[in-house]
């Protein structure tokens, strides 16, 4: 009994695990600051991840509202409208324009 408990707990981590990386799969990089990227087909390790770019504007779309019936995502299980990727966008769009950045380009013009 205390050997299928163990099974069942290390499933229920594995399962966990597994839907939290692909959660998580958004790609942003500062050289391509116009796209990010997103997997394609359900991944099993990050080694191989097959992932399309995609234009900024498109991720969190629909603000984590539901999505239309008629939506078709470009991104494997719809990561690009989750909760992640709606957080994940305002940490890049900090990136790109931070805080009193606007400030400096007007004192520098």
């Amino acid at each position: 009994m205390y050997l299928l408990h163990c099974v069942l707990v290390i499933l229920l981590v594995t399962v966990a695990v597994g839907g939290d990386m692909l959660r998580k799969s958004i790609v942003f990089d500062k050289a391509t600051p116009d796209v990010f990227y997103c997997p394609v087909e359900k991944l099993m390790t990050f080694d191989k991840m097959y992932v399309r770019a995609r234009p900024l504007k498109k991720l969190c779309e629909f603000d984590g509202e539901r999505l239309p019936d008629d939506y078709k995502s470009d991104c494997y299980n719809d990561v690009d409208e989750s909760d992640f990727a709606c957080r994940e966008k305002k940490r890049i769009m900090m990136r790109l324009s931070p805080p009193g950045s606007e400030l400096l380009t007007n004192e520098i013009s």
